[in-house]
């Protein structure tokens, strides 16, 4: 079994140039699927975007969706447009709303869209101010005051949703690949080399996602978890655990590329940057 992933797209700003040598670069590699770690673009363009890549490639694609591709539209009705137009597809998969998917032999591939929740650095203090809580309607609806709680509302949920996928893995599940978007850890969240600080960590890290990703690796000492996750534009490796790998995926607005690929055998996986591919 062989993934590529990609993260951070933005396909609604790359001309069809950068995304027709996106998509034949992806073909080169004749690999069996196709991970995408959230932002593939913006509200009710996100489906087309997806419609449009399995037009031309056949590759199944797992992917979770970033705070871009709920612009301009609301968290409920950006993720049902999402969910009817996977369940009218055989190569679409929207793994926030799926259980975990059997890779090889105990191996699983899992997913869950994240959130920075505000619950990581000083929230209070911070002088960031993202557009997502202009260009998304449930945030936009709420007004000011209520952003922090409904920050902290949105990691409690996919926390719990993610948690209740752990659950699911069987007892000989021994390496799970996990798909988010925001970094579920500070460790994990990169810019130009360095990891954040408590002003940016608010609104870049999910750390409920991370807690619960956490209490897994503790509870369950025997299986590997590897993590894949962007929202940065930066990469970086964090090894939260001895059992606990987290890779943040690069990316460019207006050049959409390979982040790596992945490579499943039974007993591990071996995951290539994409400077290493040539």
């Amino acid at each position: 079994m062989r993934l590529v992933w990609t993260t951070d797209l933005h396909l609604d700003s790359v001309s069809t140039l950068a995304w027709e040598q996106w998509v034949q670069k992806i073909s080169s590699l004749k690999a069996d699927g196709l991970v995408i770690t959230g932002d593939i673009s913006e509200g009710d363009d996100v489906v087309r975007q997806l419609q449009r890549f399995v037009s031309v490639n056949q590759l199944p694609v797992y992917f979770v969706l970033g705070n871009h591709d709920f612009y301009g539209s609301t968290f409920q009705a950006t993720r049902q447009n999402v969910i009817h137009a996977c369940r009218d597809s055989e190569q679409l998969h929207y793994l926030t709303d799926l259980s975990p998917l059997h890779v090889s032999a105990g191996t699983y591939l899992l997913g869950e869209d994240g959130w920075a929740d505000g619950t990581v650095g000083n929230y209070e203090e911070s002088t960031i101010h993202l557009k997502d809580f202009e260009r998304i309607g449930d945030f936009k609806a709420a007004g000011e005051f209520a952003w922090k709680q409904q920050l902290q509302e949105i990691g409690r949920a996919s926390a719990k949703r993610l948690r209740s996928k752990l659950e699911q893995l069987p007892s000989n599940a021994y390496q799970i690949i996990v798909l988010t978007h925001a970094p579920p850890f500070r460790e994990a969240c990169w810019y130009e080399g360095k990891t954040t600080d408590d002003n940016w960590a608010p609104f870049f890290v999910a750390g409920q996602v991370g807690n619960t990703l956490m209490e897994f690796s503790r509870l369950r000492p025997e299986c590997n978890v590897t993590v894949l996750c962007g929202h940065t534009h930066h990469a970086g490796i964090a090894r939260m655990a001895a059992n606990l790998q987290v890779y943040t995926g690069a990316a460019s607005y207006g050049h959409p590329d390979i982040e790596a690929t992945i490579s499943v055998a039974i007993d591990e996986l071996d995951i290539t940057r994409v400077s290493n591919l040539c």
